[in-house]
């Protein structure tokens, strides 16, 4: 990594915080060095409260692009020149882009999500998903699962600030897409029941069952016993990563069915947003080799 920066290197990097934990920069700049291309990737803290600053300066010291994480992803909009349909519809960005002075926004996570659900051998295509939760990482699999083509998508999500915002998107969606989006409360777990019972799979793209929270789980644990609500076509999927196997999927796993968590979401993000910046696509067999085993 050392040998590589020169006075042509180009910037890159991710603003949030806290961000030191993150294996952006690790899977960045190891893909960078695979293919001798003249990029790094740095962590820096910002959150809402400077986050147009710094901003400012990425673009003044004509850094290439950057991503975004918590808790900058809806700011961010308001600060781009330009953004995706994705972005525009879900109201989340995670990586801009600097062409000609402009910001270009888009978001990555559902590009993420859909390649993940992939790779682990399903395609979602046609099918039915509940998806648990309406923030940022969760409209952006929303809008994705939706431009991309699934049939219906049931979202539940507890009435805090973002229910409302979900709302618009659930219209949005419903307006400019074939895919049915229905929006639900937490409140009732007879309609979460019926909804999972009627689904080919359920995501959690909440925080619930992250470390140091491992005892958590979003589902009550009791509907894990029916076999007609958690049937044996049913794959659980979990955004989260740590811990690698969250209570959610334990849980599905020890009912029979197929599982997988959030580790090559995180890496599929960083490969779009690397294939973006860069123009080239990401070693993504290497990077897996190096930062995802043990999955």
């Amino acid at each position: 990594m050392k040998d590589r920066i020169d006075g042509h290197t180009l910037l890159t990097g991710l603003l949030g915080s806290p961000v030191r934990h993150s294996v952006s920069p690790l899977m960045h700049n190891k893909a960078f060095e695979l293919l001798d291309l003249p990029y790094a990737y740095l962590c820096f803290e910002a959150d809402t409260n400077n986050l147009r600053e710094v901003v400012a300066g990425m673009k003044n010291l004509g850094a290439r692009g950057f991503n975004l994480t918590m808790p900058n992803k809806n700011l961010m909009v308001e600060l781009c020149d330009e953004v995706s349909t994705a972005t525009e519809i879900c109201g989340a960005c995670n990586t801009v882009v600097i062409e000609d002075g402009k910001l270009i926004g888009t978001t990555t996570d559902g590009v993420g999500f859909m390649h993940a659900a992939k790779d682990a051998g399903h395609d979602l295509i046609g099918k039915k998903m509940v998806l648990l939760g309406a923030g940022g990482a969760a409209t952006a699999i929303l809008t994705q699962a939706a431009l991309d083509g699934l049939a219906s998508i049931a979202v539940f999500s507890i009435r805090d600030q973002f229910f409302d915002r979900a709302r618009e998107m659930v219209k949005k969606l419903n307006d400019r897409t074939s895919c049915k989006v229905s929006l639900y409360d937490f409140d009732d777990p007879k309609v979460l029941a019926d909804a999972i019972s009627a689904a080919d799979i359920v995501t959690n793209a909440t925080s619930v069952g992250m470390a140091p929270k491992v005892d958590a789980c979003v589902i009550p644990e009791e509907l894990f016993k029916d076999s007609a609500i958690f049937h044996k076509d049913l794959v659980v999927s979990d955004i989260i990563y740590n811990p690698r196997e969250t209570k959610l999927l334990r849980l599905a796993r020890e009912a029979g069915l197929a599982t997988f968590n959030g580790m090559y979401m995180l890496l599929y993000q960083g490969a779009e947003s690397f294939k973006i910046w860069t123009g080239k696509e990401m070693p993504t067999e290497e990077i897996k080799a190096c930062y995802f085993s043990g999955k």
